[in-house]
């Protein structure tokens, strides 16, 4: 099946490279219009299509930049985390806890120096982290606290979520356990809403590696593990994106629609850049809450439905939205991806991502899988093992009961 149909059928190995793929696209994609509303993205650009486009604040000075570029196939953050969080699996070797957040992920992004694109240097990735995903280090480094308490106290965002994708490859097909390892994983970086979406998200990447899965079956599977703000979020946006995509709706009316719906759940709308006006003020956003949710992945999902589960047509519509467009980017490139697989990449935007960003993608995806092949081959193992032991358990019962 193509990637316009919503039906994934590709093999194991060509879905790890697309979903990789998927992320980086969908981050380079949302990166040169991040934090621009869908407005104002279309005052300036009109509408962004294409890898190829420059930043909104090329033309500024080095310090209103923070020392950063963008644009024509730069990745950030989200790409960078997703990367680090393949190399621990590969190290590791087995699934993943919040210890793992607190040894392996504060070694990557503390204490390894890897070429960082938007600072245009190697350096660790802390340097170019965002105050939520420092906390990893502040948290359970400097502050040492127990693993499972280091997402407490951080400002509740997306940032675990926007990684989290390689839990789905590993417990491929089983969303369930996708959603348990994430959570375990992620609590050491996030808490409350932020943290049920990192499970959400894993549980939709699991879904989305089922042989002959539908799109329908990817966002049913986040709905019904989802719980709280983030379940009833992704509930009213897919209704109301099933309707849309009936009517054939334009991408103005969706993305106007979408942000009236998710309004009551992410209370921060079009404000999401932080300066001195803010010091001191209260706000809802960002704190924990079971009414809330983050936006990125509901919005994704409807943007997947909306597309018909066509991968390009999907990150576009979800990075011209505007606000958080790099992470909503990686979200519906991520699930499509690993729904479609391979013929989701074209050759072209994978030869300028990797150029643009001093990477292979297809080694680092391939190096990951050889990993996760192992993993899923261990449990497929110790399913086989356990379910002798249960049999023999039950064959004692039935030979008492018998007597």
């Amino acid at each position: 099946m193509t990637q316009q149909g919503q039906v994934g059928t590709s093999p194991f190995r060509g879905r790890v490279r697309a979903m990789v793929h998927g992320v980086a696209f969908g981050d380079a994609m949302g990166a040169p219009v991040e934090k621009l509303s869908a407005a104002e993205i279309r005052e300036r650009y009109g509408r962004v299509t294409s890898l190829r486009t420059a930043w909104h604040r090329d033309g500024q000075s080095e310090d209103q930049r923070k020392g950063r570029v963008r644009g024509n196939g730069i990745t950030t953050d989200d790409t960078a985390m997703t990367l680090s969080l393949m190399r621990i699996y590969e190290r590791e070797g087995r699934h993943l806890d919040a210890w793992d957040m607190a040894e392996g992920m504060v070694r990557e992004i503390a204490w390894e120096s890897r070429w960082v694109p938007e600072l245009q240097r190697e350096t660790p990735l802390i340097e170019r982290l965002f105050y939520p995903e420092k906390w990893i280090f502040q948290r359970l480094q400097l502050s040492a606290c127990d693993p499972r308490q280091g997402g407490v106290g951080n400002m509740v965002n997306c940032g675990a979520t926007m990684y989290i994708a390689p839990v789905g490859v590993v417990n491929a097909c089983n969303p369930r356990a996708a959603y348990d390892e994430a959570i375990n994983f992620a609590e050491g970086h996030q808490q409350s809403y932020g943290l049920e979406a990192a499970g959400v998200f894993a549980a939709a990447i699991a879904q989305a590696f089922v042989p002959g899965t539908t799109l329908s079956e990817v966002v049913q599977t986040a709905y019904d593990l989802a719980h709280d703000g983030t379940r009833t979020a992704i509930g009213e946006i897919v209704a109301a994106a099933g309707e849309l995509a009936r009517k054939g709706a334009e991408a103005d009316e969706v993305t106007d629609t979408f942000h009236r719906l998710i309004a009551p759940f992410s209370p921060m709308g079009d404000n999401v850049s932080h300066g001195p006006e803010k010091a001191g003020v209260a706000t809802a956003a960002y704190q924990p809450s079971r009414l809330l949710s983050i936006e990125e992945l509901p919005l994704a999902l409807g943007f997947c439905i909306t597309a018909g589960g066509d991968f390009r047509q999907g990150v576009i519509d979800g990075i011209n939205s505007g606000r958080d467009t790099d992470s909503i980017g990686v979200m519906v490139g991520a699930i499509l991806g690993a729904m479609h697989g391979p013929s989701v990449i074209d050759e072209d935007d994978a030869e300028l991502l990797d150029s643009a960003n001093r990477f292979c993608l297809s080694e680092s995806a391939d190096r990951f899988i050889t990993a996760a092949q192992a993993i899923i081959q261990g449990d497929e193992e110790a399913a086989r093992a356990r379910a002798a032991q249960r049999a023999a358990i039950f064959a004692q019962d039935k030979k008492e009961a018998a007597e």
